[in-house]
C-alpha cells in the first residue's frame, strides 16, 4: 500500500497544533477580518501600516493607512507613535518582505506588531476599497508598483 504524499510526514498532536496555529494567528490578520472592521468602525487598538516605500503608498493604499517604510524606521521617525497600539504591518504580497522587515524592527523598537496576510495584492484582489492612484475596480497592484521596498 503506498502512503499518500500529503501523509508522508504525520500530522502533529492536536495540541501541538493548537500551540503552532494560535501563534499563527497572534501574528497574522487576515484582509476579510480587516476589511470587517475598517466597515464597522472598529479602528481603535491598533494602526494599518504600509512598510513600502512613498511611492506604492501613493499608488494604492488600504483606507486609513499611515506610510513608514521599514528601511526609515528608527527610535526617531517612531518617537511620536503610541507603544499601547498594535502596528499591523502590510507590503505588496507574500512575494514581498517589507512587512515582515517592518514588523520586526517595530518589535526591535518596542512595538506591538501583527502582519497582514497577503498584502495590498490579496486587499484588491479581494474588492475591497483602496485610496491612491489606482481604481478600485484594478484586481491587480498596479503595474510598475512591484515590490517597492
Amino acid at each position: 500500500m503506498t502512503t499518500a504524499r500529503t501523509l508522508t510526514v504525520p500530522a502533529p498532536a492536536p495540541e501541538a497544533a493548537m500551540t503552532y496555529f494560535g501563534a499563527e494567528l497572534a501574528f497574522e490578520v487576515d484582509p476579510d477580518d480587516l476589511v470587517r472592521d475598517l466597515e464597522a468602525g472598529h479602528t481603535d487598538g491598533y494602526v494599518i501600516v504600509e512598510t513600502r516605500a512613498e511611492e506604492a503608498f501613493a499608488s494604492a493604499r488600504i483606507p486609513g493607512a499611515v506610510n513608514l517604510p521599514y528601511r526609515d524606521m528608527t527610535d526617531e521617525t517612531t518617537a511620536h507613535l503610541d507603544k499601547q497600539l498594535v502596528y499591523v504591518c502590510y507590503c505588496e504580497s507574500v512575494n514581498c518582505n517589507a512587512a515582515t522587515k517592518g514588523a520586526l524592527k517595530l518589535a526591535e523598537l518596542g512595538f506591538k506588531v501583527k502582519r497582514l496576510s497577503g498584502g495590498i495584492t490579496a486587499w484588491i484582489a479581494a474588492g475591497y476599497p483602496v485610496e491612491g492612484e489606482t481604481t478600485a475596480g484594478e484586481a491587480t497592484a498596479p503595474a510598475g508598483i512591484r515590490c517597492a521596498c
